[in-house]
């Protein structure tokens, strides 16, 4: 991988001819070596986020390198150590990969294995400060950041809208695919307006039977029907103050849609069994996964409630989108998942993370977060996103063609961000000409000047 390049080797061994070969080995494969004769004279350079790896001689003229470890993980427990040997330390070796080394290497050993041990070594390094800096993003966002988790610029614009419809009194209607965040954009609706003191009251409609729907909208008093007891507030009286979440409004029977239209327009409620109307004061925040003007031109949704709830309107794009801002939320679900199961939180491979981006996830921030979970218990082999099930053609994203321009389009905004909007670091990061990154930019309409730190 190109960007593991980028991650410097640290090399300490006190035989001047093998660390000269051993040097320009690394060297010849395109590493930044930095050599020394003794412990001593390398350990001011180790630091917490060194980006750097350490390949160290088991025995050495004063510290050793068994005795050096415990001293570098104290600092930092995830700069990947890999330990030098000759053939009579290799039990020494092993105990000290027990204590955390990286991996060991024997005397005499190939230029091809100390290369690959030090490539997958300087990989592991700079995922793992990849990560660390996504927690430090993430440590450090907070409001409606925090919640609605993004990069990318649909994902900022949408963070804009809820911002500038949260002061303002008007209803909402959210358009997103399943497993999007319709309830949780409506949440930050209301947590960001002057109601949140009151109550946010959701309510699914889908599969509501109708009889059902009008009693937990409007309420009933005892004795309204046979098993009406006694009398109930509905959702509407409960959210007066503050908001009403009514998901999957496209499922809602018509007849429900008459009376709740009007209800809207009058703001009162009459509950079932009473002619006494009820005035209430809520924001109604709609959800649908489905086009409401279609189905209102198809005569499935009512037209005059389409047009008196889709005044603000509030589009939620898919996962496959935004695919830049998977990595940040895949660790965001690690960490939250690690919390709730009390388990170490695991690291992602440059592989699985490749995988994780090139998915087309049909279940959406859903389905990501399941699989960090899963990711978590353990229970995911080296694959993280096998399908388990035929994917029907409508979850299907767009052609190979429009898939590969989003995964290459998010690499490319992911590099700039990583490296400050430097257009020279991007391109090398990617293995590619400065003239193609310049290329990328202008078709992917990419602004690089906005990630310069």
């Amino acid at each position: 991988m190109p960007e593991a390049l980028s991650i410097r080797v640290l090399l300490i061994e006190d035989d001047d001819d093998v660390r000269t070969s051993t040097e320009q080995a690394l060297s010849l494969a395109g590493f930044k070596v930095e050599s020394f004769a003794t412990a001593e004279r390398a350990r001011p350079l180790i630091t917490v986020g060194l980006p750097a790896i350490v390949v160290c001689d088991v025995r050495l003229p004063g510290l050793s390198g068994v005795e050096w470890l415990p001293e570098i993980r104290k600092i930092d427990a995830e700069i990947p150590v890999v330990l030098v040997t000759g053939h009579g330390h290799i039990a020494m070796a092993v105990e000290a990969m027990r204590e955390g080394a990286y991996d060991f290497i024997e005397k005499p050993f190939t230029s091809e294995r100390l290369i690959a041990i030090v490539r997958h070594a300087a990989e592991r390094r700079q995922l793992s400060l990849e990560l660390r800096s996504l927690r430090e993003t993430l440590d450090n966002w907070h409001g409606i950041q925090a919640v609605l988790i993004g990069r990318s610029a649909q994902m900022q614009q949408v963070r804009r809208t809820v911002l500038s419809l949260a002061e303002t009194s008007a209803d909402v209607l959210i358009y997103g695919e399943t497993g999007t965040g319709k309830e949780l954009v409506a949440r930050c609706l209301h947590d960001h307006s002057e109601r949140r003191r009151q109550h946010f009251v959701p309510l699914n409609c889908g599969g509501l039977p109708e009889a059902l729907a009008e009693s937990e909208l409007f309420g009933h008093e005892a004795g309204a029907f046979t098993s009406a007891h006694r009398a109930r507030v509905g959702k509407f009286e409960h959210a007066n103050g503050g908001t009403l979440f009514l998901d999957e409004i496209e499922s809602m029977p018509l007849v429900v849609q008459i009376k709740l239209l009007r209800a809207l327009q009058e703001r009162s409620i009459e509950r079932i069994g009473s002619n006494k109307a009820v005035q209430f004061d809520c924001r109604l925040v709609a959800a649908s996964k489905a086009d409401l003007k279609l189905l209102s031109d198809e005569h499935k949704f009512r037209a005059d409630l389409y047009y008196r709830i889709g005044v603000a309107i509030v589009e939620l794009p898919p996962l496959r989108e935004r695919r830049e801002d998977i990595p940040l939320l895949f660790e965001h679900f690690t960490l939250l998942a690690a919390s709730r199961y009390q388990r170490a939180a695991p690291l992602v491979s440059p592989a699985q993370l490749a995988e994780l981006m090139g998915y087309p996830w049909p279940g959406n921030v859903r389905e990501l977060r399941n699989v960090a979970d899963r990711f978590v218990l353990g229970l995911l082999g080296d694959r993280l996103t096998q399908v388990r099930g035929p994917i029907q053609n409508d979850e299907l994203p767009r052609g190979l063609p429009q898939q590969v321009e989003q995964f290459e389009r998010a690499l490319v905004i992911e590099e700039l961000r990583r490296h400050g909007g430097d257009q020279p670091a991007t391109a090398a990061a990617l293995g590619i000409a400065r003239q193609t990154l310049h290329d990328k930019l202008r078709k992917f309409a990419i602004a690089a000047d906005e990630f310069k730190s």
